[in-house]
């Protein structure tokens, strides 16, 4: 199942997702940082073309489309490249910020080095990351016990077979409908979100809602209803 994060670049935001225990970034993400252009999907297809012109190398073989999140607040096929096929991207990309984007990008792969081989360090930055967005130390505990219970969630759907990432929003959507009478798209509407994590904007109320209904319903049962 493909999950957008979002890396922030000198406070612009470069979605990402896991794929193969790799990062894999946006490409259009990136050329808008680097270049601040307003139009990244055209200057992404104009380069490609001129790469292929200059040199005879196909950039899109270097790339693979995978689903993020996009600003309408669905997942969308989106071009995406790991960080050695990122590297090879920035070279194209005449910018100042090219050096330093560099550097980040490194960095963020050196990070996911070390998340593979101790996975507490990711749990340590996700609650460094809440702490500096504000958050109280009440609400992070709820927050990270919620992570888990959701992984331990769709690590039993994909043991019973689910596979593709619409089998993944079905189930969870059944979950929200059965706890709050609504749909995670539908919720976040109401909250007025478009890349943020319904998660993160969760009052204490439905969060323990949906700890309640998950300790009510044996999570075996739970999942054949829903695929019944």
């Amino acid at each position: 199942m493909e999950t957008t994060k979002i890396a922030l670049f000198k406070g612009r935001k470069v979605r990402k997702t896991l794929y193969e225990n790799e990062w894999w970034f946006s490409i259009i993400d990136v050329i808008s940082v680097l270049t601040d252009s307003t139009q990244p999907s055209k200057y992404w297809t104009a380069m490609k073309a001129r790469v292929q012109d200059e040199s005879e190398f196909q950039l899109s073989t270097i790339c693979r489309q995978l689903k993020l999140l996009a600003e309408d607040g669905k997942m969308r096929q989106t071009d995406c490249a790991d960080i050695e096929g990122m590297f090879r991207i920035i070279q194209s990309i005449p910018s100042p910020k090219a050096e330093p984007f560099k550097r980040w990008l490194a960095k963020v792969g050196f990070e996911r080095v070390q998340e593979i081989e101790n996975p507490e360090l990711a749990t340590k930055r996700t609650r460094i990351l809440y702490k500096l967005k504000g958050y109280p130390d009440s609400w992070i505990e709820k927050r990270m016990r919620g992570i888990a219970i959701r992984e331990e969630l769709t690590d039993e759907w994909q043991k019973r077979g689910a596979q593709e990432d619409r089998d993944y929003e079905i189930l969870t959507a059944e979950i929200s409908k059965a706890a709050f009478g609504i749909t995670p798209s539908e919720y976040k509407k109401v909250k007025g979100l478009q890349r943020e994590n319904l998660r993160d904007h969760m009052g204490d109320c439905r969060q323990s809602s949906r700890r309640r209904l998950l300790k009510k319903r044996p999570l075996g049962r739970l999942i054949v209803c829903i695929l019944q």
